[in-house]
């Protein structure tokens, strides 16, 4: 399976503003690093080595980003800018001419740092396949609602208690997003998933039980992102 992963970076961080007022919220530093750098190395790790950052505010920090570190890690590292924002769904259909035949969806600004050998075996025998992580309090979250064989049935709205809780990484043929019109803004949840359920698409979650999940979107998880990258990825350079 040849996979292009393609990075949702495309965002402000608007409940982040006042800490970072200057730069997208992938580039919020964790570490020493960028927390894309976080996301991309773990992306390596896991052999993906062609990555398309979909950028939109102040894209030119996170190209320039790329350029200095393509040679990293060995990868193909390329961006592309939105002119106007377009979603989740949108950034990602505006990059599909430079993907592979399978693409894997991430966002710049969450993490989960888990192995996508299962992820890409669902998705091998299926449509498509979601990541989906079990948590004690789905509350800041929105749900997932599984059939008894882990196919995708929607997403619900946010509510407390536990749940199957959506990690935002998705792994698409290419060919299922293409029929989507390009160039409008559009959600993966909202638009673009659900429209591929409403074509009978089989779209599979894999649940990770006791997955870490981080994302950086408000300032209490921001001050949580240095002990998480501390705990889950280590400091060592690949």
């Amino acid at each position: 399976m040849q996979i292009t992963a393609v990075v949702l970076a495309g965002g402000r961080g608007t409940r982040i503003a006042d800490l970072y007022p200057d730069i997208p919220k992938p580039m919020v530093p964790v570490c020493g690093q960028p927390f894309l750098h976080w996301v991309t190395r773990w992306l390596v790790e896991q052999g993906i080595t062609d990555i398309v950052y979909s950028v939109g505010y102040r894209a030119d920090q996170i190209a320039r980003w790329a350029d200095d570190n393509r040679h990293r890690w060995k990868a193909t590292l390329r961006c592309v800018a939105e002119a106007e924002p377009l979603g989740t769904g949108g950034g990602v259909l505006q990059c599909l001419d430079l993907c592979a035949g399978h693409v894997l969806v991430v966002n710049g600004d969450s993490l989960t740092p888990v192995g996508l050998g299962p992820l890409i075996s669902k998705a091998s025998g299926s449509d498509g396949a979601l990541l989906g992580v079990k948590v004690d309090d789905a509350g800041r979250y929105g749900t997932l609602r599984l059939d008894k064989d882990g196919r995708l049935l929607e997403f619900a709205e946010k509510r407390p208690g536990a749940g199957i809780i959506n990690a935002g990484v998705y792994l698409l043929s290419r060919s299922l997003l293409e029929p989507f019109p390009k160039g409008r803004k559009l959600s993966m949840e909202e638009d673009l998933l659900p429209g591929l359920i409403a074509r009978g698409a089989r779209l599979v979650c894999e649940v990770a039980e006791t997955a870490p999940f981080l994302d950086i979107g408000t300032p209490q998880s921001v001050g949580q992102a240095e002990g998480f990258i501390h705990a889950h990825m280590g400091l060592s350079d690949l």
